[in-house]
C-alpha cells in the first residue's frame, strides 16, 4: 500500500506542476519516477517490475491508435511505413554501427546489435507526446507515426538474429527466412480469425447488458491479440494495434475506446515512470563520458537523419524537424534486445549497463529535444520558409443522436435526405445491427458517459440530438454535454411537460414532449380525413408557433386540473 500511495502522489503532484510550467506530463513522470526510485527517496526498490507492468500502457496506447487508423487508410500509409519506415531504421542502423565500431572496442556482430538496437525510437514517447498535442493526424505526426510502425516490425528479425550472431553464423538467410515465413502464417491467421470473431463476442457480450463483463471482453480482446504476436515474435503493442485496427469500423469500437481509455493512461504513466525511476547517477559515474557522449551522439545522428529522409518524403521543412526532434530517443525495445544479447553471451554486461544508462537518459531528454523541434520549427515557418502543415481537423460536424429507437430512426432519417452527416449511439445491439444494415452510422455505448461522448468526438458536433426513453439517463446526459460541450446545442426528447421544464432551465435550445409530437400527428391525421386539403394543412402546421405550443400547454394544464 505505501508504494501505490507513493506512485499516485508523486504522479499527481509531478503532472500538475510540470503541465502548469508548460513541460508536459511525460517530463513530469519522469521526474517524480525518479525522485520515489532506488536513487531518490528509495520509496520504490524494483524499477524493472514496474517497467514490465508499465509496458501494459503502450499495448493500450497502440490499440487506441489502431481504433482511430481503419484498414483503408493504413493501407495508404503502407508507401509511408515501408519507404520511410524503413530506410530510417536501415540507414540509422548502419551509421551508428560504423560509428560503434570504429569508437568502441567491439566486434562486428556486437556493433551491428548496438547500431540497430540504438535506431529504434520509443513508441510510448512519440505516441503520447503526438497524443496529448492532438498532432497524430496532422502530416508530420503521420510521418513520425509511420517510422514508429515500422519499427515496431524490424523488431522480429533483431530478435531472430541474437542468437545466430551469438552463435558466430555468418550464413543465416535460410533460417531467418523460414522463421519470418512461419511468423507470416500465424500472423496471418490471428488476423483472418480476428476479423470474423471480434464483432460475434461483443455483439454476446453487448446483448447481455453487463458494464463489467463489456470491460472484460475488451481487455481480453486487447491482451489476447498482444499475446498472440508476442508468441510468434511480434510485439504485444503489435498485437494490439491489429487488435485495434480490427475494431476500427465496428459498431463498438467506441465503447471500447471508452473502456480502454482509463487503462492506457494508467499503466502508461506507469511506464514513465518506471524509465524515471533507472536513473542511477552512482551507475552514471562509473561510465559518465562513455554515457554522455554515446547520448549526445544518438540524439544529433537520428535527429539529422530522420530530418533528411522525411523531407525526401515530401515532408516540410518545418514538419521534418519537428518529427526528428521526437524519434531522437532510443526507444524501450533496446531494453528487450540487449538483454536478451547478453543472455546469448553476444554482449558483456560491462557493455550493457552504459547502453542501458544511454537509452534512460536519451528518453529523459525527449520533452526538452520535442521543446527545441517545436521552437526551431516555429522559427523557420516565421522567416518565410515552408509553412508548417495544417493539423487534420474534423471538418464534417457530425449531428450527434443519443439512442436510435422510433424517434432517432426518423431524426436520421430526415438529415440523411438533407445529406446532413450524423453518428448514432445505443445500447441496444439489435437497433445498432439494423441501423447499420440500413446505411445509418450507429455505434453501441453508453451516451451518458463523458468517454464516449470524447470517443465519438462530441465536441466536434454541429448538435446533439437527445431521443432517449429513460428520462432519468436523458437528464444525466443532457447535464454532461452542458458541463463537457457548452458551446454544442442540444434538442431533447422530453417525456412530459415537467422534463421539458427541466431541460430548458438547464440551458437547452429546444425540448419538445413526447405529447406534444402525439397531438401534432394525430390532429394531421383528423384534418387529412375531415377533408382538409394538403395546401391548408401545411399552411397551419406552418403557422404553429411558440405561442401556439405555449396555448396548447396552457390547455392541457387547465383540463388536468
Amino acid at each position: 500500500m505505501p508504494e501505490i500511495l507513493a506512485l499516485l502522489a508523486a504522479a499527481v503532484a509531478a503532472v500538475l506542476v510540470f503541465n502548469r510550467l508548460g513541460l508536459g506530463s511525460v517530463l513530469g513522470y519522469l521526474v517524480a519516477g525518479a525522485l520515489i526510485g532506488p536513487a531518490g527517496f528509495s520509496l520504490i526498490h524494483d524499477p524493472d517490475n514496474m517497467r514490465h507492468i508499465g509496458e501494459f500502457g503502450v499495448v493500450f496506447l497502440l490499440f487506441l491508435i489502431g481504433v482511430e487508423i481503419n484498414p483503408k487508410r493504413l493501407w495508404v500509409m503502407r508507401r509511408m511505413v515501408l519507404g520511410l519506415g524503413g530506410s530510417q531504421v536501415v540507414l540509422t542502423g548502419l551509421i551508428l554501427t560504423v560509428v560503434i565500431q570504429f569508437t568502441l572496442p567491439t566486434t562486428w556482430p556486437q556493433s551491428f546489435i548496438i547500431g540497430f538496437g540504438l535506431a529504434l525510437s520509443s513508441t510510448a514517447f512519440g505516441l503520447q507526446i503526438l497524443a496529448d498535442e492532438k498532432q497524430l493526424m496532422a502530416g508530420w505526426g503521420r510521418s513520425s507515426f509511420a517510422i514508429l510502425l515500422f519499427q515496431d516490425l524490424a523488431v522480429v528479425p533483431l530478435i531472430i538474429l541474437i542468437p545466430i550472431l551469438a552463435a558466430g553464423g555468418t550464413n543465416f538467410s535460410e533460417s531467418m527466412g523460414l522463421a519470418v515465413l512461419e511468423s507470416a502464417a500465424i500472423f496471418a491467421a490471428v488476423l483472418v480469425g480476428g476479423r470474423y470473431a471480434v464483432n460475434p463476442l461483443l455483439t454476446a457480450i453487448a446483448r447481455s447488458r453487463s458494464a463489467d463483463a463489456f470491460v472484460a471482453a475488451a481487455l481480453l480482446l486487447v491482451l489476447g491479440f498482444a499475446w498472440a504476436l508476442d508468441q510468434i515474435g511480434l510485439s504485444m503493442a503489435m498485437g494490439a494495434f491489429i487488435a485495434g485496427v480490427l475494431l476500427a469500423e465496428s459498431e463498438y469500437r467506441h465503447q471500447v475506446e471508452a473502456d480502454i481509455l482509463p487503462f492506457r493512461g494508467l499503466f502508461l504513466g506507469l511506464f514513465f515512470m518506471s524509465v524515471g525511476m533507472t536513473l542511477d547517477p552512482s551507475a552514471l559515474s562509473a561510465s559518465w563520458q562513455i554515457v554522455l557522449a554515446g547520448t549526445a551522439i544518438l540524439l544529433t545522428v537520428k535527429t539529422l537523419l530522420i530530418i533528411a529522409l522525411t523531407r525526401l518524403a515530401g515532408q516540410s521543412l518545418a514538419g521534418a524537424m519537428k518529427t526528428g526532434f521526437l524519434l531522437s530517443q532510443a526507444g524501450e525495445f533496446g531494453f528487450v534486445l540487449f538483454s536478451l544479447a547478453s543472455d546469448q553471451g553476444l554482449l558483456e554486461q560491462d557493455l550493457v549497463n552504459p547502453l542501458l544508462s544511454i537509452i534512460v537518459l536519451s528518453m529523459a531528454a525527449t520533452p526538452i529535444m520535442v521543446l527545441i523541434g517545436r521552437k526551431l520549427a516555429d522559427q523557420q515557418a516565421d522567416e518565410g520558409g515552408l509553412v508548417p502543415e495544417n493539423e487534420e481537423t474534423e471538418q464534417t460536424h457530425p449531428v450527434l443522436i443519443a439512442g436510435f429507437g422510433r424517434v432517432g430512426k426518423t431524426v436520421a432519417s430526415l438529415l440523411q435526405t438533407c445529406n446532413i452527416p450524423c453518428i448514432a449511439i445505443e445500447l441496444d445491439t439489435e437497433e445498432v445491427r439494423e441501423g447499420r444494415r440500413q446505411g445509418y452510422e450507429v455505434f453501441f455505448g453508453d451516451a451518458g458517459r463523458p468517454d464516449v461522448l470524447r470517443a465519438v468526438g462530441a465536441r466536434h458536433a454541429r448538435l446533439m440530438v437527445v431521443t432517449l426513453d429513460d428520462p432519468v439517463r436523458a437528464e444525466r446526459l443532457v447535464r454532461t454535454m452542458i458541463r463537457l460541450y457548452p458551446d454544442v446545442p442540444i434538442h431533447a426528447r422530453a417525456h412530459d411537460w415537467d422534463a421539458a421544464d427541466r431541460f430548458e432551465a438547464l440551458g437547452i435550445a429546444h425540448s419538445v414532449p413526447d405529447m406534444v409530437e402525439s397531438s401534432l400527428r394525430l390532429a394531421a391525421a383528423t384534418l387529412e380525413a375531415a377533408g382538409v386539403n394538403e395546401d391548408d394543412r401545411r399552411a397551419i402546421f406552418r403557422e404553429l408557433s411558440d405561442e401556439n405550443f405555449a396555448k396548447m400547454r396552457a390547455r392541457e394544464e387547465l383540463s388536468d386540473q
